[in-house]
């Protein structure tokens, strides 16, 4: 007897597919050619036949490729874009209303007694915030989430654009996706070695076979420097800087700027963003191959680098192992979920669900032949004059019938009604599978809801799974703008001259229906009772949805007509500078008040008996004798 080996592992939801998992656990050839492609590691060939069926799921294309082994009756298969809907929810929750990236302490900025550091912050935040709004990384975040949901995995590229002078994000698909991973990690440590590899079809009105293009980013040693050079075959390449000889000795290759050799012989080189000198360097490599020439046992990692074709920049540099003076792989994976131990890979949001998803194109399938019975109703003729006569049923129709004939039509909407409840019940089971209450839907009437305490239980499982979600992506999400900072001062952007890398994260926005007036009261009585303070109070408004774009510019504006608070302050500090500083203002100058001039015959005393009196000392009396 012989026995069936059970493949387990990161993909083994789909084992349920034939179409998917042989006897021997590999995907269809014919269905999924490019995970037999000869340059594609057996180990990643389960990974991308797992992507291209789940993405066939996203695009109503899962029947037309069950065709390739089920035969024509499953292209009949009703595909009405549940597993869509269901990746467009959860990601408009896992990104919530809106993305912002924060550096601690910024929030600070512009209230009494706040320091160098905190205006060095907030500096820093206003860059990045400045900056994502050019690159529009709302919109690259989108689309990296699109793919880590639905297919379990995504990837972002940061690298320096010298024409637009400044750092771009560029999401990746992950079937594009192959990094170098160590035996000995344990999946999520990050990986030296990253490859982009895709292929390139064949073009024949410009003459160009079918190609695999590999770009490589590569942490290694820093080395001598190079320079654009031909090889003996004509190619472009790069080849190391040799300086000019000295009498009779030897040409010596010269180190790159900045470089220098330590005691050991080792180039170390200082980073701006790093206090220690580091040994290694991040390179770059964009080459293309003919698929003609790849023979062998070679995969994306050791294809031949004699049969490459490097490209160039827009620079003018040959892309052989370029120096990028980094010394960091500027990619960042994301997986949809926290990987097991040991694993590097995500799981997709529709895996677990996916025989129900099968069960609803059945159900649909059902209902829509049954609808065309029920829209076009069978009936039973009998007693008819000429039995070889055919009838069509239709508006205005007239049956001739015989002695005790009869019509009889046969009501298939019972059948109809049966099936449309088995397909909520059905999407009933989706969403409980996949954790995503009604409310979360859109498909509960708001009226049913008792309470906002049920309102909120019921969103309990959804929180749960954000959550997980939100933690996967908590490193990414404080990756970016790190590398960004990096990457603004290794172009040696002038705004970003002299400014340290500080810790910053793009902060997702709240993804929970909340009642606004409910949370408006809540924050008015608290801060009234000094129990909360008002940056506090700003931020718990935002996450409740109020159209607060900058707290700390809400604040300011806040505080410039707060005249009672500032009444008391200056009562409490008899500081007109620090009042001023609280209303955004400039202060009064305060000159020294003029001497007073007092005008003649007010009365007052003449303390030093120097003043005369106007009518004279006659009008004073002589001797006493004048009355």
């Amino acid at each position: 007897m012989s026995l069936k080996s059970v493949l387990v592992d990161g993909w083994s939801w789909l084992n349920f597919k034939p179409l998917f998992s042989d006897t021997l656990g590999m995907p269809h050839r014919r269905a999924f050619p490019e995970a037999y492609a000869t340059w594609v590691p057996d180990a990643d060939a389960r990974r991308l036949a797992a992507y291209k069926l789940l993405a066939a799921y996203d695009h109503n294309q899962a029947g037309e490729l069950a065709e390739i082994r089920d035969g024509a009756e499953a292209r009949e298969r009703r595909e009405f874009g549940d597993p869509s809907m269901f990746v467009d929810t959860l990601v408009a929750h896992v990104l919530g209303r809106d993305q912002q990236i924060t550096v601690p302490g910024a929030e600070n900025a512009g209230t009494p007694g706040a320091d160098s550091d905190t205006a060095t912050a907030e500096r820093v935040q206003s860059l990045l915030r400045e900056w994502a709004e050019e690159e529009l990384l709302a919109m690259r975040l989108q689309q990296g989430e699109r793919s880590a949901v639905g297919l379990g995995d995504g990837a972002y590229l940061l690298y320096w654009d010298a024409d637009k002078q400044r750092v771009r994000i560029k999401a990746y698909d992950p079937g594009f996706y192959f990094p170098v991973l160590d035996e000995d990690s344990d999946g999520s440590d990050f990986p030296d070695r990253v490859h982009f590899a895709w292929e390139l079809p064949e073009d024949p009105r410009r003459g160009l076979k079918a190609r695999l293009r590999r770009i490589t980013y590569e942490l290694d040693w820093i080395r001598p420097a190079t320079a654009n050079g031909v090889d003996r075959g004509g190619r472009e390449v790069r080849a190391a800087v040799l300086s000019e000889p000295a009498d009779a000795s030897p040409a010596t290759p010269v180190l790159g700027r900045g470089d220098q050799v330590d005691a050991n012989g080792s180039i170390t080189r200082m980073y701006p963003w790093s206090e220690q000198p580091s040994y290694k360097t991040c390179y770059l490599t964009d080459a293309v191959w003919e698929l003609g020439d790849l023979k062998g046992q070679v995969d994306v990692d050791s294809l031949p680098m004699d049969k490459a074709r490097f490209a160039t920049n827009d620079q003018g540099e040959v892309l052989d192992r370029l120096d990028l003076y980094l010394d960091f792989v500027p990619v960042i994976h994301v997986p949809n979920t926290v990987p097991a131990a040991g694993e590097h890979w995500g799981m997709s949001s529709l895996a677990k669900a996916l025989q129900v998803f099968d069960e609803l194109a059945g159900s649909d399938t059902d209902a829509a032949r049954a609808s065309a019975t029920t829209g076009q109703p069978m009936i039973a003729v009998s007693g008819v004059t000429d039995p070889r006569q055919q009838y069509t049923v239709g508006p205005g129709t007239v049956f001739t019938l015989g002695e005790n004939g009869r019509l009889t039509a046969v009501d298939t909407s019972p059948a109809l009604r049966e099936l449309r409840e088995h397909r909520h019940d059905l999407a009933d089971r989706a969403a409980n599978t996949v954790r995503l209450p009604a409310v979360s839907l859109g498909t509960m009437d708001p009226s049913k809801v008792p309470s906002g305490y049920a309102l909120e239980l019921s969103l309990g499982p959804l929180d749960s799974l954000i959550s997980g979600m939100r933690l996967a992506r908590d490193h990414p999400d404080r990756l970016i703008p790190k590398f960004t900072q990096r990457l603004f001062q290794a172009g040696q952007h002038p705004d970003w001259v002299g400014l340290p890398v500080l810790p910053a994260k793009i902060q997702r926005g709240p993804y929970t229906p909340t009642d606004k007036a409910t949370v408006l009261t809540e924050v008015t009585t608290a801060y009234q009772a000094k129990v909360i303070c008002l940056e506090t109070a700003i931020r718990m408004l935002q996450d409740a949805g109020w159209p607060i774009d900058d707290a700390e510019q809400e604040i300011q504006q806040i505080q410039a007509r707060a005249f009672d608070d500032a009444r008391m302050l200056a009562d409490a500090l008899g500081n007109p500078d620090e009042v001023a500083d609280f209303l955004g203002r400039e202060a009064p100058d305060d000159p020294e008040p003029p001497a007073l001039q007092l005008p003649p015959g007010t009365g007052l005393p003449d303390p030093d008996g120097l003043e005369e009196d106007p009518a004279g000392p006659a009008a004073r009396g002589s001797g006493g004798n004048t009355p």
